[in-house]
Formats: C-alpha cells, sequence, structure tokens
C-alpha cells in the first residue's frame, strides 16, 4: 500500500523507477510488515534468531502444541531417505530436521543392512547442516553430543542459503524448515537449492503458510498476533522477534504463488500439501 500511496502522490514520472521487477521482488525486503533496504534484512533476521536460538525448540512446542514434530515427521517421510545420502537441510541450526532424517537412515540400515556393509555406508552418509546464525548452529552441536550422534554422519556449516558452499550437483536431498520465509531474495535460495542438487533430487520445503478457511483463518489471526507474541514475551522474554515471526508468515507468498517460484527456478513435478487447513504448507520439487 506504501508503494500505491507514493505512486499516486508524485504523480508519473517515478513510475519507471518503480519497477516491475522491484514490485515482484517487494516481498524480499520485508522484515515483518516493515519495509527495509534488502541489505539489512540479513542482519535484522540473524538479530532475531540470535535472540530466540536458546529457546527455539521450546517455543516451536508451545506455539504449535507440538504439531511441529509431526510436520517435520511428514517433511522427512516425504525426502524418503536412504543410506549413503548426500543432504543438505538448510536454515536447520538446532538440527531438528538433520536428526530425523539421521534416525531414519539408521532404522533402514539396522532392518535390511548386514554389519560390515552398515559400517561402510556409515562413512558416506553425509547430512550437512547450513545455517547463517552460528547461536543456531551451536545449540544444533549441543543437541547432537548430548544425544551421542556421529560427528562423521552430521556436519555444521555456517552459510547463507542465496550462497550456498557447496558444489554443484552434490547433493541427493535438500530441506529447509520454517526457514526460507526469511531469506532476503527467495528466488535465489531457490536457484542455490536447484544447482546444488544431483538429477533426481529432492526439494522440501516445510513452511507456515495462509489459511483460507473463513472462521479458521480468523482464529488463527487472533492466535498469531495475539497469543504468540506474549508466549514469546513471557518465556522468552522477547515479544519483538516473535512479533516479526509472525508478520513475515502474513508476507509470505501464497502457496500458489510460491510453488510457481519453485517452478521457475527449473523444479519439475512441484506440488504442495498443506496441513491444519493451510496453517503449514510442504512443498516439494525433482530436478530431473
Amino acid at each position: 500500500m506504501a508503494v500505491r500511496v507514493v505512486t499516486r502522490n508524485l504523480g508519473s514520472r517515478l513510475l519507471p523507477m518503480l519497477s516491475s521487477t522491484s514490485l515482484l521482488h517487494s516481498h524480499a525486503t520485508s522484515f515483518g510488515f516493515k519495509e527495509v533496504p534488502a541489505e539489512e534484512k540479513s542482519q535484522l533476521v540473524s538479530n532475531v534468531f540470535s535472540s530466540v536460538a536458546k529457546n527455539y525448540d521450546l517455543m516451536n512446542d508451545l506455539m504449535s502444541g507440538g504439531l511441529h514434530r509431526l510436520w517435520k515427521d511428514r517433511l522427512v517421510s516425504k525426502l524418503n531417505p536412504f543410506p549413503g545420502m548426500k543432504h543438505l537441510d538448510v536454515a536447520g541450526g538446532t538440527g531438528d530436521v538433520a536428526f530425523r532424517i539421521l534416525d531414519t537412515v539408521n532404522s533402514i540400515k539396522r532392518r535390511a543392512l548386514q554389519d560390515v556393509l552398515e559400517d561402510d555406508l556409515q562413512e558416506e552418509t553425509r547430512i550437512y547442516v547450513c545455517d547463517i546464525n552460528p547461536n543456531m548452529l551451536n545449540v544444533g552441536k549441543k543437541r547432537a553430543l548430548e544425544r551421542g550422534y556421529p560427528d562423521k554422519s552430521l556436519l555444521w556449516v555456517e552459510g547463507d542459503a542465496e550462497a550456498l558452499c557447496f558444489e554443484d550437483s552434490t547433493m541427493d536431498g535438500y530441506t529447509i524448515a520454517f526457514g526460507i520465509r526469511n531469506v532476503t531474495h527467495i528466488e535465489k535460495a531457490l536457484a542455490e537449492a536447484y544447482r546444488v542438487l544431483k538429477r533426481g533430487g529432492r526439494f522440501l520445503c516445510l513452511e507456515l503458510s495462509h489459511v483460507d478457511i473463513p472462521v479458521f483463518k480468523e482464529l488463527y489471526d487472533y492466535y498469531s498476533f495475539s497469543v504468540i507474541p506474549a508466549i514469546g514475551e513471557l518465556v522468552a522474554g522477547d515479544r519483538g522477534s516473535y512479533q516479526y515471526l509472525v508478520e513475515s508468515v502474513r508476507r509470505f507468498p501464497p502457496q500458489e504463488k510460491f510453488a510457481a517460484m519453485i517452478s521457475d527456478a527449473g523444479f519439475q513435478k512441484v506440488e504442495y500439501e498443506n496441513l491444519v487447513g493451510g496453517v503449514v504448507a510442504i512443498h516439494s520439487g525433482l530436478k530431473i
């Protein structure tokens, strides 16, 4: 709305400056409901997650009533992990998704493989956990140590979803859970996901999304804007960060538009699955 007001007030002389490209990417320069310069968003988001890192998983339990665990289980089931895979989990600093993938791989090996072969595949399986925030990664490393996960299977990488440090066509799978709405340029993150995946590699994104059921939407909006920030203030002592998280969901593209963006990045067989009436959606695509 701010852009429309400016164009009306300043007249047509400024229209060329407001190109279709800038409008297309307007979501990439939002920080919640605020508009910020693109170069500032990364640091602002980093500040948010530095603040919430210690309580991140606890807050996920409280905000979702524990449902985020089932959503992540569903994400991993759609990935179909296998022994010996090379997988990249982006914005997964606390390890929640990576641990599930590794547990699934180990379960498959226990059921189907002999011990001698199992040892060989343990060397080959690599799950890279990439997060731009070192505080989130530190939480994940601590949790991995407490749970006894082998260092050789989980590798922790501080990195940017828009400029990954991995070579082309090196990953069998790519997941990102509750992270892509926080990147500055979603198109760049999708392009990087496509670049690092092998042919046949699967892209999966779990993200808070848009509810279209009228009565449920009203209840969800009330819960989001009134209850979640209050929980953040009570539990984490940080109302502002959770106010941003709620607002960032509303600025994220609707399911159909985001699916189109995934297709535009080159992925085939793009689809999405709404969970809990669209509170969250799992988007998927294949690099063919």
